[in-house]
């Protein structure tokens, strides 16, 4: 019936109330909350779930891990090796050099795929928290918050301007509802509903107005579920910084695979020619005498020194480690309340310069009470004592709150108990109505709903016409207090009399500025009675009635209170330290929007309090598009802003070099929060529109988490920036050592095995150690980062160039003159004395990258072990690769061709990693110039280019 829109069949039950009996529904207070009813009707109906298609599994990534080029030319190579091995040194020894290059490639396989499947497993679990949208059911009368998997056939869905449609259904009663079918249909049109077109299909949104519906379908049983069944979840999502580190990986590839052919042709031109020595120092290749096999062997490990010199050439942690750090920042942002919807919003903003934040609920707490009330030209102090009132102000007002409210009031059987659900204004409205005497369910009974105007934020004021038991048609209308007020001719004053408002206006425009300027939003409640000829005669030519708003009769003017969030100023003064600049957008009077932006520190001081640095929407609407650009710089404060002033708001910002971040919760929002380039929806307030058009959910609707998230988006950047500095140094340092050996002796000082060791080290475990550091109260003293900003800066060029060359020194000297300084030359075994001193290479090469990687998470501070002792995960990788390298130097040998080091040596290891900590304190006290160092390669390309163009 649902599915195919057949009215006829819901007839033929006897329309929505026969429909409701066979649900065993109440269409007034819903189905019971009773766990045993809840798990019939999921036996008898399905939950609201549907399967989800199964991510890849481990394999697939293992499988995807082991087709890198390199590595299946190094697993050739391997099985020669092999081969090789076996037939000239027989089983017990042969194996040995290829079986440790076939485990040292399988392990870094088996890593670099353990890594990617938990990041994809982080991913769909995130991916599981945004599809767990809360919602208000009408439960035993009550309104109740429950997830969207907890939704019941028989369940009634209050539905509001934003909402999605959570489920199939048929609409009890609403007004004005519009549907977006878009997601669905595929049609852009905007379909409204009513009881010719009951029928609510899952997953459209709400484009207008607010309903009630019956639930009839869910979960499988939905066109939404068996479509959502059908589709697979993408987290293949590539970021900016994934994609510009993959060019920078792409080309230091190139630069290491041209260097690893180089080293190639030497080693083999040096073999073939007579020029290469064994560690005896007997010529390995002498033509006519050398056998086939002998050479063939030598040729095949002379291949694998160039094919692992492309392997650590090649940095492919570059990419893990921004997959990395976002999956880490994602996971410590949902903690700080924060839920990331699109990964590039984290790297985004960490370069934000500007913040368009909303007032209510972001900046305040959202806990709104009425503390001021007019009635006529009288303060009602306190303002629900009712006896200050006449009985016909009472009746009207109760009747006005009742009837234009979206909110509901659940009172329980004994009467003592009494629940308010609604948005926090609609909430503080009713409280205030309930002191007043309000009967909130009887007052509704009394009278018929005919139309609604639902609240708009263009407008800033929502309508509502209704018959009374006397056949009186009365329009009352609510909303800011000063556009409603321009309205109205006259007023009741306390004792029920009607005054007129020519004389009056100016004492109640003082009142509401008077209020505004104590921090209280406004609002209005009037009311107009309406001539029967003038209503329409049936129900079609309602939809195209507008509501009289003219000539109409003030009933009160209410001020309502909504703090300041607790510690708003001190996240305001860290945004603006950071040079993050807090613009305050909000719908209300310009003069309470002022009083919260002096509350909140945005404006130091009153004498900020001047246009354009406080301005209202309509006059910034009014610019032209040039004029706006000026103006947008200057302005911290805009109030009565709609939607779309927002949204030029944030055009003009983008277009003058601002790096934007808006919040939004309203569904009219949604362009801005679009626009931008990063939109920060609200968890608690928040349409789902809004969340849909956003790139991160505050949680907690909370200023401070956005803030939070500013510092998560700096570490980000700074986290890729450490690993990139670590990197390079080590990529820089044995592409240098390798190639200098090979084309001086012939031979390499670090071979494949002990290269695939340190790739596994630098790429995987220095990513993990890096990309994981949490964020320092530093990152929020710098400016914000350029979008064009160079990854590499000139700190880092200074620190790596100084470890490299450092790093390259060090080890050259002992490849050349290490048989002499360690006193091996009067070794009788020559093969083990050259074994002894390139372990000695090779153990130190490693502790300089275990001491770099502490040098690596400061780039710019003096004290690079400040704070390292909390990082558990850090110090944990840093113990775990030193451990691994005692027990590859110590018992395995045979695999990486080495031998046993003494404790001195291990000192000497250990001495040559621990000096380049006071060097890496030295060179941070050279300074470095400002202009980045490409720019000084790219200057000659740029004037050649304009020559070009001239």
């Amino acid at each position: 019936m649902t599915r195919d829109h057949k009215l006829s069949a819901l007839e033929q039950y006897g329309g929505v109330k026969g429909l409701s009996g066979l649900l065993r529904t109440n269409l007034e207070k819903g189905i019971d909350e009773d766990e045993a009813d809840l798990l019939n009707r999921r036996n008898a109906f399905g939950s609201n779930t549907y399967p989800r298609k199964k991510g890849r599994s481990f394999w697939m990534f293992l499988w995807e891990a082991w087709q890198d080029l390199t590595l299946i030319i190094l697993i050739i190579a391997a099985a020669v090796s092999l081969g090789l091995g076996i037939k000239t040194e027989g089983l017990k020894e042969g194996w040995y050099d290829g079986g440790s290059i076939f485990f040292a490639v399988f392990l870094v396989i088996l890593v670099t795929a353990t890594s990617d499947y938990r990041q994809s497993l982080q991913f769909q679990n995130l991916n599981e928290e945004k599809r767990n949208i809360q919602l208000e059911v009408v439960r035993g009368g009550r309104t109740v918050k429950v997830s969207i998997y907890d939704l019941v056939v028989g369940d009634l869905v209050p539905l509001k301007i934003g909402d999605q449609v959570p489920a199939d259904g048929v609409l009890i009663a609403g007004h004005s509802l519009a549907i977006d079918e878009s997601s669905m249909t595929g049609e852009s049109k905007i379909v409204h509903k009513n009881q010719n077109d009951p029928f609510l299909m899952s997953g459209c949104k709400v484009a207008d107005g607010f309903g009630t519906m019956l639930v009839t379908g869910v979960g499988i049983n939905t066109e939404w579920g068996l479509l959502m069944a059908s589709i697979s979840e993408d987290t293949g999502e590539e970021t900016p910084l994934q994609v510009r580190l993959n060019g920078v990986a792409t080309f230091i590839g190139i630069v290491g695979l041209s260097v690893a052919v180089s080293v190639l042709a030497i080693l083999l031109a040096r073999y073939f020619t007579g020029n290469t020595e064994d560690p005896n120092g007997a010529t390995q290749f002498i033509k006519g005498r050398t056998k086939f096999d002998d050479a063939f062997n030598d040729v095949v490990k002379i291949f694998t020194i160039a094919v692992t010199i492309v392997v650590v050439a090649v940095p492919e942690g570059l990419p893990l480690a921004v997959t990395l750090t976002l999956a880490y920042s994602m996971r410590k942002m949902m903690a700080d309340k924060a839920l990331v919807r699109r990964l590039s919003a984290c790297e985004t903003m960490g370069s934000a310069t500007t913040i368009c934040s909303d007032k209510t609920g972001t900046l305040t707490l959202n806990e709104m009470t009425v503390v001021e009330a007019f009635v006529g030209k009288k303060k009602i102090n306190p303002p629900a004592e009712s006896s200050q009132l006449h009985l016909s102000v009472v009746s009207l007002l109760s009747e006005g709150v009742a009837q234009s409210t979206t909110g509901n009031v659940f009172v329980s059987k004994d009467g003592d108990d009494v629940e308010i659900s609604g948005s926090p204004t609609e909430k503080a409205i009713l409280s205030w109505a309930i002191e007043l005497g309000m009967k909130f369910d009887a007052i509704r009974s009394e009278s018929t709903i005919l139309h609604v105007f639902p609240f708009n934020s263009e407008k800033k004021r929502g309508g509502v016409a209704l018959r009374r038991s006397d056949a009186e048609v009365h329009i009352h209308w609510k909303g800011a207090a000063e556009i409603v007020l321009a309205a109205c001719s006259g007023y009741l004053d306390s004792n029920g009399c009607l005054q007129s408002m020519n004389e009056d206006k100016e004492f109640f425009e003082a009142a509401i500025d008077e209020m505004a300027a104590n921090c209280l939003r406004c609002i209005a409640l009037a009311y107009r009675l309406c001539e029967q000829e003038k209503v329409p005669s049936n129900e079609e030519s309602f939809d195209d009635w507008v509501l009289p708003e003219d000539n109409l009769v003030l009933l009160a003017i209410v001020g309502i209170k909504d703090p300041c969030r607790q510690g708003v100023k001190d996240a305001v003064k860290i945004c603006t330290d950071a040079g993050v600049k807090v613009r305050m957008v909000t719908g209300d009077n310009i003069q309470t929007a002022q009083a919260i932006a002096l509350e909140c520190g945005i404006l130091s001081s009153a004498q900020d309090v001047t246009e354009p640095t406080i301005i209202e929407g309509r006059v910034f609407r009014a610019l032209t598009e040039k004029e706006r650009e000026q103006v947008a710089r200057k302005i911290m404060v805009m109030g009565r802003s709609s939607p779309n002033d927002k949204l030029l708001l944030v055009q003009a910002l983008r277009k003058g070099g601002d790096v934007v971040a808006v919040t939004g919760d309203g569904t009219n929002d949604a362009p801005a929060l679009h626009e931008a380039d990063i939109g920060l929806s609200m968890g608690i307030q928040g349409t789902e529109v809004a969340k849909e058009s956003s790139d991160i959910v505050i949680l907690d609707d909370n200023f401070a988490s956005v803030v939070k998230v500013v510092r998560w988006g700096r570490s980000v950047y700074a986290n890729i920036q450490k690993f990139i500095q670590f990197q390079l140094t080590v990529n820089v340092a044995a592409l240098v050592i390798n190639v200098v050996a090979a084309i001086s002796t012939g031979d390499v000082p670090l071979n494949s095995v002990q290269l695939l060791w340190v790739n596994l080290i630098m790429d995987t475990l220095g990513a993990l150690a890096l990309a994981t550091e949490p964020p320092t109260d530093n990152l929020m003293h710098r400016s914000p980062v350029g979008r064009r900003e160079p990854l590499i800066t000139n700190i880092m060029w200074r620190n790596l160039l100084i470890q490299a060359l450092y790093q390259v020194t060090v080890l050259l000297v002992l490849n050349f003159r290490g048989m002499t300084i360690l006193q091996l030359e009067d070794d009788g075994n020559r093969e083990h004395a050259y074994k002894v001193k390139n372990s000695l290479i090779f153990n130190a090469f490693v502790m300089c990258q275990i001491f770099n990687e502490f040098n690596a998470r400061k780039p710019e501070e003096i004290n690079c072990f400040k704070g390292v002792t909390k990082n558990y995960l850090f110090m944990g990788i840093i113990g775990f690769t030193f451990i691994l390298q005692i027990i590859i130097i110590e018992f395995l040998g045979k695999f990486t061709s080495t031998v046993r080091l003494d404790w001195q040596l291990w000192l000497v290891s250990l001495g040559i990693g621990i000096i380049s900590w006071p060097l890496a304190i030295v060179g941070k006290l050279i300074p470095v110039p400002k202009t980045p160092v490409a720019s000084y390669f790219i200057k000659p390309f740029q004037q050649c280019k304009r020559s070009r163009d001239a």
